[in-house]
């Protein structure tokens, strides 16, 4: 079920109502729907959608008493919508005195700030977002639908719970997902200038305590970021990725989407990880492979090469 303190319900349907415009139905019924929430998630009064053949499995153990396939993710206009952006007062959302607010800040409704934090000029405090203590938080930042821990630093210009990327196929053409999940960021996170994590879809994105993300990095929704990772500049991660503790990202590398890395696994500058990658282990290359393996190959492509140019200029002798 969405967070109340970023999401507002609306009327509930039955899954025959929601049928008639979205599609097709698993199974459901005149149930009378109350939320949206992940197959693993859901609960009697959820709908849950099945998006992927690949969880099918999941439908035998799921709470929801609904499932509907392909475009009907697009049903959660029907359920859910981000408050209207009202203004607090300082008072109604900071701790105590010892938070320092820069001018031009928005602070929405029902969020909080704890004490000592420092929030810089021009940023966006949205509905509901909660802050820790002892926080750092840069200019021009904004953060929706999150829930920020104790000393954690935003540099200028971090982007924190947009709406991940998620579009459903309809006869008008493309149409907008609606994210209803949260940002997570733990303890001694840090997130670098015009970096942006992305809310999760149904469920959330969590990054773990203590990693350290470099500016203009992007994590996609749904995903699952361990403690103490590093990930350099341009690092790209899809949604859905699941990253063990004390990962290693070089600059420029990009994860595909519901890939898992192991803990303590490296992942080197400029690489494309299509498949998971065990734990403890170094892969490079694009399609990445381990460090050997995509040395060898990159060797023997290159011999290859200067044979191939050493024989035709010999044949032109």
């Amino acid at each position: 079920m969405p967070d109340r303190r970023f999401f507002a319900q609306a009327q509930p349907l039955t899954v025959v109502e929601a049928a008639a415009e979205w599609g097709e139905v698993v199974r459901g019924g005149e149930t009378s729907l109350a939320g949206v929430a992940p197959l693993d998630a859901a609960g009697p009064g959820d709908l849950a959608f099945l998006s992927d053949r690949r969880l099918a499995s999941r439908l035998e153990v799921t709470g929801a008493r609904s499932t509907m396939s392909g475009a009907t993710t697009t049903a959660a206009r029907l359920f859910q919508a981000l408050p209207a952006l009202e203004a607090a007062r300082p008072d109604e959302v900071c701790e105590d005195d010892s938070v320092r607010l820069a001018p031009g800040i928005f602070l929405g409704q029902g969020a909080r700030i704890g004490r000592g934090s420092l929030i810089g000029p021009g940023t966006v405090i949205g509905p509901g977002v909660q802050i820790g203590r002892d926080a750092r938080i840069g200019a021009h930042v904004s953060l929706f639908c999150a829930l920020v821990g104790d000393r954690v630093t935003l540099l200028s210009g971090a982007r924190i719970g947009e709406a991940g990327f998620g579009a459903a196929a309809s006869p008008a053409g493309p149409l907008d997902v609606v994210q209803l999940g949260r940002v997570i960021l733990q303890d001694e996170v840090t997130v670098g200038a015009n970096s942006c994590i992305d809310r999760g879809a149904y469920d959330d994105t969590v990054i773990g305590e203590g990693t350290k993300i470099d500016n203009m990095v992007q994590i996609g929704h749904n995903c699952r970021i361990g403690r103490f990772c590093l990930m350099a500049a341009h690092t790209g991660v899809s949604g859905s990725v699941t990253v063990g503790d004390g990962v290693m990202f070089g600059g420029r590398s990009g994860i595909a989407d519901h890939i898992t890395i192991g803990e303590g696994a490296r992942i080197a500058g400029g690489a494309g990880v299509l498949a998971d990658v065990p734990a403890g282990e170094t892969w490079s290359g694009y399609p990445a492979k381990p460090l050997r393996q995509s040395l060898r190959e990159a060797v023997w492509l290159a011999k290859q090469a200067q044979a191939k140019t050493r024989g035709g200029t010999d044949g032109h002798g």
